[in-house]
């Protein structure tokens, strides 16, 4: 049996950046942290010959092929296993929340499957064959950023460039000042979940058709490069007046991003000393994220009682195996 265990990931600045159709053409960047939600992957050998997937639903077959669920028909075709195999899976967190849950099963699935055949998968091997399952063979209109924010763990600057390749650079402070920017962040659950994909299609046809989410993108991977400098010189000062800037950009991309509802929690939230926020992930529902001290997050969590408060620390660590036994 082997069991792997996958951070969620929290993106502050550029997301929308890392998608192909946009840095093929500019250079994208993306700060974002994983953090201490998991997702926790089983592999076990199955003693008949069949393979039994159990996520949501539960399903048998005799090889991946027969599989509904494309994230684990491709994963066992890109690990070259195709039979006798048992797949679980938890998640501290419901998927369609905006932190990254279906990049972080796929790498913490081919980790769990790589380590159940004995073969090592470094971060960036985890992170590449992710994204291939889920962006060339699963045609997902996702980016690269939960991918990379799965497999390296941390908090970094993640830049994608022109030619495809992909860099990591963590984002280095004191520790004092991590904390204190940890302590600041306020994370409130929406009570509703919704599907990426719409949303994430919808702003690639919208890129194709206007200038305007380019410039938009650009100016998103510009303040992701900015917050990083201002981090390196543990300058916490600008962090929600960027989160902000972000989030007034990210809403330009497409429709389905927010409406008014998620405008008007934003706007109470700010009223009651949020410098600044954003819906995490693509939009339209999941997580709210706001910047404030910290000395302010009950006056902020009681002036939006529809809200849930969600406790949560940052997480150093990408997918591991926290479970190895032949």
């Amino acid at each position: 049996m082997v069991i792997s265990q996958t951070p969620l990931r929290i993106s502050f600045a550029g997301g929308g950046s890392d998608i192909p159709e946009f840095y093929k053409k500019f250079p994208g960047a993306v700060v974002s942290t994983t953090i201490n939600k998991y997702i926790y992957i089983t592999v076990n050998k199955k003693f008949d010959n069949l393979i039994r997937a159990s996520y949501s639903v539960t399903e048998f077959a005799k090889n991946p092929d027969e599989l509904k669920n494309e994230l684990i028909r491709e994963s066992l075709k890109h690990t070259g296993i195709y039979s006798g195999l048992e797949i679980t899976s938890i998640s501290d967190i419901p998927s369609g929340t905006g932190l990254g849950s279906s990049s972080s099963y796929t790498v913490g699935l081919l980790n769990a499957l790589n380590a159940y055949r004995g073969v090592y998968s470094s971060q960036k091997e985890l992170a590449q064959s992710a994204c291939d399952i889920e962006i060339k063979h699963c045609h997902k209109p996702v980016g690269k950023q939960d991918q990379y924010a799965a497999a390296f763990g941390g908090f970094n600057l993640i830049e994608f460039n022109t030619n495809g390749v992909v860099n990591v650079t963590p984002v280095i402070m004191k520790q004092s000042k991590l904390k204190e920017l940890e302590d600041n962040l306020l994370l409130l659950y929406m009570g509703k979940t919704r599907s990426a994909d719409k949303i994430l299609s919808d702003q690639v046809k919208k890129m194709s058709r206007e200038n305007n989410s380019i410039e938009s993108l650009k100016k998103m991977a510009e303040l992701a490069r900015e917050l990083h400098k201002s981090l390196s010189k543990n300058d916490i000062n600008k962090f929600g007046e960027i989160l902000d800037q972000n989030w007034q950009l990210k809403k330009k991309l497409s429709n389905y991003i927010s409406n008014s509802e998620i405008d008007g929690w934003y706007e109470i939230a700010k009223k009651n000393g949020a410098i600044g926020g954003k819906v995490l992930g693509a939009g339209g529902g999941g997580f709210l994220l706001f910047y404030a001290p910290s000395s302010k997050h009950s006056k902020i969590i009681n002036a939006l009682p529809e809200l849930g408060p969600t406790s949560f620390s940052f997480e150093k660590f990408g997918s591991k195996i926290i479970y190895y036994q032949h």
